[in-house]
């Protein structure tokens, strides 16, 4: 029979509680303030508590301080009054399982304890996710399939030295984590790692921000600015979404390839180039150089080495290594407890088709940690439906992979409302990425 502590100092209230629980047929243990419900609870170890938030001699909260400094991971249920929201909310991110309001609905509390019971003895039997390795830009990238594999040599290979490296992948496969572990892995890791998204800026001040300009060059520019490529110095300078770029600036580009040196707009010197260039798409280049979109002598001067990142869901066997490493390092940036996860929520998760990939596990991991009580992540929390594997129309199993992702940014922008935003969290991309996507598939907005 499993024991319930009760803590309040409303007698009546107390009594009530111990009687429904018995009907229930758990064992109910009275206490009459915190101080006393805590003496109970180490000498008792019950396998919940139910308490009052607002007593004397010491509060619910105090409760849930003390049992986290005594270190007793028991489930506490908070009972509160209506009017009490803003100290309800203190109670849940003081790690309280579950609130329940004055009067007591009997139905709603039954389910509340049914659920912190079943989520004790759920939480008993899995394994503890390990906390002992640092997260540091060197472990980020993870992975042990044959693919990630190869792209661990290929990073060791090219660190040591300054070669002109192209990372292509789709949206969230870790092209900039790839970057940064090039440049933090060799000759470059002393100087600065410089991005930016050549999606993200309009191409007259794109132009500025890489080479920089000199006062009175254009309106509002009342002094000197040094440009990406000269504040990189001897480090690296990572352009994310390359395709992106105008075909004027990708000539300029081109010549700083060929050259080695640049004039920041407006100038005369010259300044020379230190900098390793590293450059990231998620389209097809070969297919833009067809189709005069992007310059084939170019494309030739940043292919020197390719890097080729698998989506997620060519690797899902990762997805395992990839949960524990986001649980912990969001348990880091949250101050989170989170250490189990179920395998069925494992299992559930290397099944999802992960447009995002990467980054759409990782915000969906935040999202799910956000929301759990305790330290185990459970499934309700888990905010995706898998798609089905049956049942498909045969018009749906020959849509193209662009018609199936237009379907699939168009089901989310409506989901929420057309809010780009969220939208772009939930779909792991970039809000200008969004933006361009939006514009090539010709996406309308029904709202």
């Amino acid at each position: 029979m499993e024991k319930i502590l009760i803590i309040d100092d409303d007698e009546s209230i107390r009594e009530s509680l111990v009687t429904l629980l018995r009907r229930w047929k758990y064992f109910a243990i009275p206490a009459e303030n915190g101080i006393q419900g805590i003496e109970l609870a180490l000498s008792e170890n019950p396998d919940l508590i139910i308490s009052d938030i607002r007593m004397p001699k010491m509060s619910g909260l105090e409760v849930l301080d003390e049992l986290h400094r005594l270190k007793l991971s028991i489930h506490l249920i908070i009972i509160t009054a209506h009017d009490d929201m803003s100290t309800t909310i203190q109670a849940i991110q003081k790690g309280a399982y579950d609130f329940v309001e004055k009067p007591i609905e009997t139905e709603r509390l039954r389910i509340s304890i049914q659920r912190a019971l079943e989520n004790k003895r759920l939480s008993e039997t899995i394994k503890v996710i390990s906390s002992n390795t640092e997260v540091n830009v060197e472990n980020t990238i993870i992975g042990k399939t044959e693919k990630m594999k190869e792209i661990f040599k290929k990073i060791g290979s090219v660190s040591d030295n300054r070669v002109t490296v192209l990372i292509r992948g789709e949206s969230g496969t870790g092209k900039e984590l790839v970057a940064k572990a090039i440049h933090y892995g060799g000759v470059t890791r002393n100087f600065p790692f410089v991005a930016i998204n050549c999606t993200a800026i309009t191409e007259s001040l794109l132009e500025s921000e890489l080479f920089g300009h000199v006062k009175g060059a254009f309106t509002g520019s009342v002094k000197n600015k040094k440009g990406k490529f000269e504040l990189a110095d001897r480090g690296t300078i990572f352009l994310d979404e390359i395709s992106e770029m105008s075909f004027n600036l990708q000539a300029k580009l081109l010549r700083v390839l060929q050259e080695r040196e640049f004039e920041s707009v407006g100038g005369n010197d010259t300044i020379p180039v230190r900098a390793r260039i590293i450059a990231a798409t998620n389209n097809n280049l070969e297919k833009l150089v067809e189709e005069k979109k992007f310059r084939e002598d170019l494309y030739f001067r940043l292919n020197v080495v390719n890097f080729e990142l698998p989506p997620l869901r060519e690797r899902r066997e990762d997805i395992p290594l990839l949960i524990n490493h986001f649980v912990r390092k969001i348990n880091l940036e949250l101050h989170k407890s989170v250490m189990k996860v179920p395998d069925e929520v494992i299992k559930y998760l290397q099944e999802y088709s992960w447009t995002g990939n990467v980054r759409e596990l990782e915000n969906l991991l935040m999202q799910a940690i956000v929301l759990t009580k305790g330290d185990m992540l459970l499934m309700e929390n888990i905010l995706v439906k898998k798609q089905e594997d049956t049942g498909h129309r045969p018009e749906d199993v020959l849509l193209s992979l662009e018609q199936i992702e237009r379907q699939h940014i168009e089901k989310v922008l409506n989901y929420f409302k057309w809010d780009k935003t969220r939208s772009a969290e939930s779909l792991g991309i970039s809000l200008p990425t969004l933006y361009s996507k939006i514009k090539n598939f010709k996406i309308e907005n029904d709202f």
